[in-house]
């Protein structure tokens, strides 16, 4: 009788964790605080928001992401891409939706973003005059100088999977204080330490399924779960990883919430 009931609990335990990880947690969007010191951006703050892969029914999620981020009234609002979901039409959001939607985000100097790989497999050309025509503007392989709070600072872009030119001209003309925006943290390391203050990434979801004590399923990243989520300083440079906000491949999140991260300068 006692061997039925233990495995009645385990059924349970399964269950109840398969019903968390499924329905609870993807549907969580949690405000993740790092507070950085730099003289040079002393007094900005930000809104670090990333891959949104918004779904065709998840209008509602789209506009608790944009109220969440209006009451954080940030100076600056980023992103390292992926609003939309998947390969296929049925599988998103229309991107123009996607765009209009992200439009009503409110910020003191500017919405800026690269685009994902997700991005990258529908129409770039119109998703980038979508997303422009709701004053987010779009840095792939490029920058754009800002005063932001009386500081002039610069907003670079790369896009996914760049050549060591585009990262170069990503860059090109800038000076310090910058900012780079890039989907992948694989290129952490290709990036000149010289040439950035902090650099944002996304596109691995903090690896969407992390076991406690083991770490995640899969981060896709190259460099597995070294860079995958949170805060990184090596050699001189420092980047930070955001868990993103929505799932790609699988809708599970386990050990691993959606986020919207704030940066404040000290």
């Amino acid at each position: 009788m006692q061997k039925y009931i233990k495995i009645l609990i385990l059924i349970g335990i399964i269950l109840t964790l398969g019903i968390y990880s499924v329905f609870v947690e993807p549907n969580k969007l949690e405000i993740t605080n790092y507070t950085i010191q730099d003289e040079s951006l002393q007094g900005i703050k930000i809104v670090f928001a990333s891959d949104f892969h918004i779904k065709p029914n998840q209008q509602k999620r789209l506009e608790k992401i944009v109220e969440l981020i209006n009451l954080q009234n940030p100076d600056l609002v980023l992103s390292a891409g992926d609003f939309v979901c998947g390969h296929l039409k049925h599988t998103t959001m229309p991107p123009e939706d996607i765009a209009k939607g992200l439009g009503k985000v409110k910020s003191k100097y500017g919405f800026y973003t690269t685009l994902g790989n997700h991005d990258l497999w529908h129409d770039t050309e119109e998703f980038t005059k979508n997303l422009e025509a709701n004053n987010i503007k779009v840095l792939n392989n490029a920058n754009k100088k800002i005063i932001v709070n009386g500081k002039t600072i610069y907003i670079a872009g790369i896009q996914y999977q760049p050549s060591m030119i585009q990262i170069s001209n990503a860059i090109d003309n800038t000076q310090k204080p910058t900012i780079m925006l890039t989907h992948s943290p694989d290129e952490f390391k290709k990036i000149p330490q010289d040439y950035v203050n902090l650099i944002l990434a996304g596109h691995t979801h903090g690896g969407q399924i992390r076991i406690p004590f083991i770490g995640p399923l899969f981060t896709a990243s190259s460099y597995g779960d070294k860079y995958a989520k949170g805060f990184i300083e090596e050699d001189g440079k420092k980047m930070i990883t955001t868990t993103g906000i929505g799932t790609s491949i699988l809708p599970i999140r386990f050990n691993c919430p959606p986020e919207i991260v704030i940066i404040e300068f000290k």
